[in-house]
């Protein structure tokens, strides 16, 4: 069930699904030049156990773009505004790409609003992202993105270019956050990330040794847009962690050792 609702004084495309039962919130935060139904399919191997709230962020999907580039800082409001207008407090946020940037960014400034945290395929630093390679999957991903947008945004099709252009611009400058802002993110937070991803591996792994309550999953076979690719896979990863105890409980503790 998808309606507009006013955030931050913007009309905003929200949805909501998932179990009426569920106490616990989960919010989907959708990828850059993407859109809150691609993440559909992966909220399916969970939904029946939690309360889901989606959205399409400003000049994303359902909702119209503003005359202004795109900003961590606004997306990161956006944030903060459905989960204390919509939820009515904490969630445990699933993001990818972008709005797993914008996870991290909310856990550092409202970190009483994140319950637990899934970054997938997430940059925190904009050095950590390889250059696109020249292949025609590349080319076909993106005509796809071209029109599912023209599908939904009210903006029209040809708005399209505008906003491609300031998503490029956003990823080629931002975010530029360290490990030593990271290493602040108390929250249980998953990584998952493709080992084909454009997000450098070292990178990643740079991001889950910072994370105090990191955990690491390393999806084979997979791309940036693995959620998509392999949802199901994804899906029960997610699950997995947001009922697992933590710190998990393992054989032969190293890295999470309490001695």
């Amino acid at each position: 069930m998808g309606d507009y609702i006013e955030i931050g004084g913007h009309s905003t495309w929200v949805e909501r699904f998932g179990s009426s039962a569920g106490d616990e919130a989960v919010v989907l935060l959708h990828g850059g030049i993407s859109n809150c139904d691609d993440l559909r399919p992966t909220a399916a191997m969970f939904e029946d156990r939690y309360r889901l709230i989606a959205f399409d962020r400003r000049g994303h999907g359902r909702t119209a773009d503003i005359d202004r580039p795109f900003s961590y800082v606004d997306m990161t409001d956006e944030t903060i505004g459905v989960l204390e207008h919509v939820v009515g407090g904490s969630a445990a946020l699933v993001g990818w790409s972008d709005g797993g940037i914008v996870a991290l960014l909310v856990a550092l400034r409202r970190p009483d609003l994140v319950r637990r945290m899934v970054l997938i395929g997430t940059d925190f630093h904009y050095e950590g992202v390889r250059p696109f390679g020249q292949d025609p999957a590349m080319d076909a991903t993106f005509e796809a993105m071209k029109g599912a947008y023209g599908e939904r945004s009210p903006d029209g099709a040809e708005h399209f270019q505008a906003m491609l252009a300031k998503a490029t611009e956003l990823m080629e400058t931002e975010p530029t956050l360290t490990t030593q802002d990271i290493v602040k993110v108390s929250t249980p937070t998953l990584v998952i990330v493709g080992d084909d991803d454009v997000i450098e591996l070292a990178h990643t792994v740079a991001l889950y040794e910072a994370l105090p309550a990191g955990r690491l999953a390393v999806i084979p076979a997979a791309s940036h847009m693995v959620p998509v690719e392999q949802p199901e896979l994804v899906g029960r990863l997610i699950a997995d962690f947001l009922s697992a105890p933590d710190p998990p409980q393992t054989m032969m503790p190293s890295r999470r050792t309490t001695a």
